[in-house]
């Protein structure tokens, strides 16, 4: 009998202890491209994952090729020229949550956090402040959304080449060399 209750404590106890899963169905990332000075376009990645563990360690995960801007020969244009998806498929970004901030987080209940974390793209890592909303909406299901736009400078990951070929590609006078991106990312665990 007192084996049948250990195991039953511990099964119901994993759930606790699992990690939080990305819902890919209820999250989006959204980078917001500027062209000819004052057209604005946003685009987004089909394939993200992303999982906090138990201990903390985020992890997001973005399959460049992925990329969508509703015009295809645009999307290859990317892919090939801006995010060199063949030498550099994914686009990474690390941090650590405390395992308490979640555990102390109420149904119901929304609270800001800065993210401090890095953020690898193109092979090149920067530091990236993340200023989010996380809230609770469930037991098991968390949403993690940004405050702030996160601005992603193209110097700062030997993006500047590729912007410039696509500028040539498209026969446009611009194309800015930062991009504000956004997002809203759904955990369950």
């Amino acid at each position: 009998m007192k084996k049948i209750i250990t195991v039953l404590a511990s099964l119901l106890m994993f759930p606790a202890m699992a990690n939080w899963q990305l819902n890919t169905d209820e999250s989006s990332l959204v980078f917001t491209s500027i062209k000819k000075e004052h057209i604005a376009e946003n685009h987004t990645f089909s394939a993200l994952t992303a999982k906090i563990s138990n201990k903390g360690d985020v992890e997001l995960t973005i399959d460049l090729a992925s990329v969508n801007t509703n015009i295809p020969i645009r999307d290859q244009r990317m892919g090939e020229h801006l995010f060199a998806t063949k030498m550099f498929p994914k686009a990474t970004f690390t941090s650590k949550i405390s395992p308490e901030f979640l555990s102390k987080l109420k149904m119901g209940e929304i609270k800001p956090l800065t993210l401090t974390g890095e953020m690898t793209l193109h092979d090149n890592k920067q530091t990236i402040n993340a200023q989010v909303n996380v809230s609770r909406l469930a037991k098991n299901k968390v949403v993690v959304t940004s405050v702030a736009p996160i601005l992603i400078k193209a110097q700062d990951f030997a993006l500047v080449k590729g912007i410039n070929k696509l500028q040539e590609l498209a026969g446009l006078p611009s194309i800015s060399h930062t991009v504000p991106v956004v997002f809203t990312l759904s955990f369950t665990r």
